[in-house]
């Protein structure tokens, strides 16, 4: 269901209504199971859904165009284009970051645009996300950033939500610097830490918008070793933006190349890198490799 057909017009004139559940299941199945490495069955959906997703800023400059991806639970993929391709902007309406101007994006099956506040409040407990920036509150300590959203937005007691901080900092190899304020860590400690705190909400779906894109080479790595970590050991969902090829060739299930707005080709790593099937594929990677 990735580019049923790639509009050229600025904004689409019209958009179907998102397709029932099973028959959205069904069609999503047919397309997707030679695309990815990951195994789903017949009798699964997929956890999040896109369908027909356009998305236009100032009325006139279209960055989405009739956008459709299915990705399953547990499925790791990761999107690459170039500058200005779409790739961040589509990640950010997945959490309705950004107001798609008109499409479907379901979680679950369910219909998140046009969610109301409350509803949207919720979703944030369903989807993590980590951006290119560490977002991490300077006047709390790394162990302090991990609980504030599991107390605040989940409710749990401190005592839980500091078992769970100290739980998911040691899995990032942060323990001994549970009680450092950032200002104390370097930019790829701060990321982790930024990780940490995103699954201690244990959400459905992970978005990682060009994680180590702000980080200097040499703190990218240990960021990385942390992503890579999660994709082999934890079964999240995650949906990977990125610019690291070595880890989308190593790690994802599933490789989506965008260009203009428009899913341009996707399928298991080793098919896109090594034998694109679109000409525009073929440039971006061989002008990076």
């Amino acid at each position: 269901m990735c580019a049923r057909k790639a509009s050229a017009n600025v904004v689409a004139k019209a958009v179907e209504p998102a397709l029932p559940a099973e028959e959205a299941a069904a069609r999503a199945y047919a397309h997707d199971r030679d695309l990815t490495s990951h195994h789903f069955s017949l009798d699964e959906h997929p956890i999040v859904r896109i369908e027909h997703l356009n998305k236009t800023f100032d009325g006139h400059t279209q960055v989405l165009r009739d956008v459709n991806l299915d990705v399953w639970p547990g499925e790791v993929v990761v999107v690459l284009g170039p500058s200005g391709s779409g790739k961040s902007t589509m990640l950010r309406c997945i959490n309705l970051l950004e107001t798609p101007t008109a499409g479907h994006i379901l979680l679950k099956d369910k219909e998140l645009t046009g969610l109301s506040a409350s509803e949207l409040s919720k979703l944030r407990q369903d989807i993590g996300m980590v951006f290119q920036g560490f977002n991490l509150f300077p006047h709390l300590t790394a162990k302090e950033n991990v609980m504030i959203g599991q107390t605040k937005v989940l409710k749990k007691s401190k005592e839980e939500a500091e078992a769970e901080a100290i739980k998911q900092l040691t899995d990032v190899g942060l323990a001994d610097r549970a009680d450092f304020k950032p200002a104390q860590l370097s930019g790829g400690q701060q990321q982790r830490v930024a990780i940490a705190r995103a699954v201690a909400m244990h959400p459905d779906v992970m978005l990682f918008d060009e994680p180590t894109s702000a980080l200097d080479p040499e703190l990218v790595r240990g960021v990385l070793d942390v992503m890579r970590d999660l994709a082999e050991n934890s079964g999240m969902t995650m949906i990977v933006v990125t610019h690291e090829m070595g880890f989308a060739r190593e790690v994802a299930d599933r490789v989506v190349f965008m260009e203009g707005g428009v899913v341009v080709e996707q399928g298991k790593p080793d098919d896109v890198f090594d034998h694109p099937q679109n000409e525009r594929t073929a440039a971006f990677l061989g002008n990076i490799e």
